[in-house]
């Protein structure tokens, strides 16, 4: 059973009609950068809930959440009436293994994000530690529209602030947008395209991808890459090169 506090709503970010950041209050547990808490309301006297990763650093008390409204998703379309002061509930324990402490040393990081999933990477990179084990970041955000990348002035912070060791590269699908590559992150991966904007090859001797997103980019990524690659899958009884976590 899930431990539930409540937490209040200090501040509403709507970065488009869909997407907003949830900024919230509350005194959950020191969480592990990557991990994701539960958020809950009570709908028509039935708690609703979902999990959401932090952005946040877990050194800021401020607890952030990047969250898309969904159509049909009665949660999503509630947190993003709140106003500031609503009362919402919220897992006291984080959960989740995205974290760096399970990915194996290697030359290049690749972390790789579709929409919403950029929260986690940026929660770790905001705090920072345990990169010491990479000599390359990479930080990929795919979206639909330049409009959705909501975090590139923050990504662009966290570049200067890493000192030439992150590299950033944005990817819009349905539009062309200056400083973005065009189309979808496996095809850019299967051409070539990926790694010659960014100046690192993705290559099983030197490279751990972090994948996070939509499934359908989890899946075919995976697969460009075990084809193309010859990464697999890492897992702790049997490490590879591949991390995944469905973000949808």
């Amino acid at each position: 059973m899930a431990d539930w506090v409540s937490g209040r709503v200090t501040r509403v970010e709507h970065w488009t009609d869909s997407l907003f950041s949830l900024i919230v209050s509350a005194p959950v547990d020191v969480f592990i950068a990557g991990q994701f808490a539960k958020l809950a309301v009570d709908i028509e006297g039935k708690r609703v809930q979902r999990a959401y990763s932090y952005v946040n650093a877990p050194s800021c008390p401020n607890l952030e959440f990047y969250l898309v409204t969904v159509p049909e998703g009665g949660l999503s379309r509630r947190l993003h009436t709140l106003p500031v002061g609503s009362e919402l509930m919220i897992t006291k324990q984080a959960a989740g293994f995205f974290v760096l402490d399970e990915i194996p040393a290697c030359d290049t990081l690749w972390m790789l994000a579709t929409g919403t999933a950029i929260g986690p990477y940026l929660s770790i990179l905001q705090e920072g530690r345990s990169l010491e084990c990479f000599n390359h970041l990479v930080l990929v955000h795919a979206v639909r529209f330049a409009r959705d990348l909501s975090y590139l002035p923050l990504m662009q912070q966290l570049q200067q602030r890493h000192n030439g060791k992150l590299r950033i590269q944005t990817v819009v699908s349905r539009e062309k947008d200056s400083g973005s590559l065009t189309g979808r992150v496996p095809a850019l991966i299967d051409s070539g395209q990926l790694e010659a904007a960014v100046g690192l090859a993705i290559s099983a001797q030197t490279s751990h991808v972090m994948l996070c997103g939509n499934p359908q980019m989890v899946r075919d990524t995976q697969y460009i890459l075990a084809h193309s690659r010859q990464m697999q899958k890492h897992l702790r009884r049997k490490p590879g090169h591949i991390t995944g976590e469905n973000y949808w």
